[in-house]
């Protein structure tokens, strides 16, 4: 029996003690009980392979994601790719990819990820997109991801929960268990279909939000053609407080580079002269296009190193060198 099984069959059992819901699936008896199994046992063979682990070497970024269509494109969690251009994805058989970071929305911690690798004849597996608006209190759902990173003795672990609340911005939480490295990995409904994305850990192990599907479907065509925007925020989970950050808050890309719309007083960039209303075009050189290749430059060095950061004031060009500061020291509050 292989360690999804047992998993599986150990949380089936758990159904016994699982209080009648008007959405949960009528279990009666040990009959019901082992149709379910029987059902979500098929459902765990099918989408499994698509459930992939992330890893970039150079950021040090890593979760888990799955794949939604043939040719291999990823969803995952915004905060899981922030700073990297490339992931590794890693299979449940160890098999590697590598993965072109597209766009992502920090706001409701979504992101998407191309394979770029020569597909296989068959394609890449893959899992069904479904629907999360429709998601009662109660309905069960299944939840897998790389739990703890990819580990070459079991496959991801599957964990059986119930909707509970939904929040703002698509969220929605459940009482599935989840621990670090399950980030991005995907949520199913008992067809095996993506309702949802692993964000955020809550201060139970049985307390965990989720990024609707919805909120992909809204964002798709803008995902897919690499936009970044948005904002973390809501749990100190999605943010090292040991990051290494400029004390600014960004606004929309304008004029080939990243607009800044407020300096915090005090903070790295307020020290060396940068203001609100420039517009970053390079680091140390290089372009800064976009949300995410700024989070990538950034990401690159720790706090206490210094950068040359070019601006746009105006119709002038300002260079200025910032000495970054730690997250944790500038940003305490998560300000907005």
């Amino acid at each position: 029996m292989t360690h999804y099984f047992k998993a599986t069959a150990w949380a089936l059992s758990c159904l016994l003690t699982i209080q009648a819901s008007q959405a949960a699936p009528p279990v009666q008896d040990l009959n019901d009980l082992k149709s379910l199994q029987t059902k979500v046992a098929a459902v765990v063979q099918k989408v499994l392979p698509a459930t992939v682990s992330l890893f970039s070497g150079k950021s040090g970024a890593s979760g888990s994601g799955v794949i939604v269509s043939a040719d291999g494109l990823v969803l995952t969690a915004g905060h899981v790719v922030r700073g990297a251009e490339e992931m590794t994805v890693i299979f449940p058989n160890g098999k590697q990819a590598r993965g072109k970071v597209l766009g992502a929305n920090y706001t409701r911690d979504s992101a998407m990820i191309q394979i770029i690798d020569q597909k296989p004849a068959t394609g890449w597996p893959y899992a069904e997109v479904g629907q999360s608006k429709d998601l009662a209190t109660g309905d069960l759902v299944l939840a897998l991801g790389h739990a703890g990173g990819y580990d070459p003795v079991r496959t991801p672990p599957v964990r059986f929960g119930r909707m509970i609340s939904r929040g703002p911005n698509q969220f929605f939480s459940t009482d599935c268990a989840l621990i670090g490295g399950d980030s991005g990995g995907p949520l199913f409904d008992l067809n095996g279909r993506v309702i949802g994305i692993h964000s955020s850990i809550g201060t139970s192990l049985a307390a965990n939000n989720h990024a609707g599907i919805e909120g992909f479907h809204q964002d798709w065509e803008k995902l897919k053609k690499g936009d970044t925007w948005g904002r973390l925020g809501g749990s100190p989970l999605l943010d090292n407080p040991d990051a290494p950050v400029l004390g600014i808050l960004t606004g929309e890309s304008e004029r080939g580079g990243i607009g800044i719309s407020k300096v915090f007083e005090g903070g790295p960039a307020a020290k060396a002269g940068l203001r609100a209303g420039d517009i970053i075009r390079t680091i140390n050189g290089r372009s800064i296009p976009n949300l995410r290749i700024l989070y990538a430059a950034i990401s690159q060095h720790s706090p206490g190193d210094s950068i040359r950061v070019r601006v746009t004031r105006g119709e002038d060009s300002v260079i200025r060198t910032v000495k970054l500061g730690r997250r944790g020291d500038i940003l305490p509050d998560e300000q907005p």
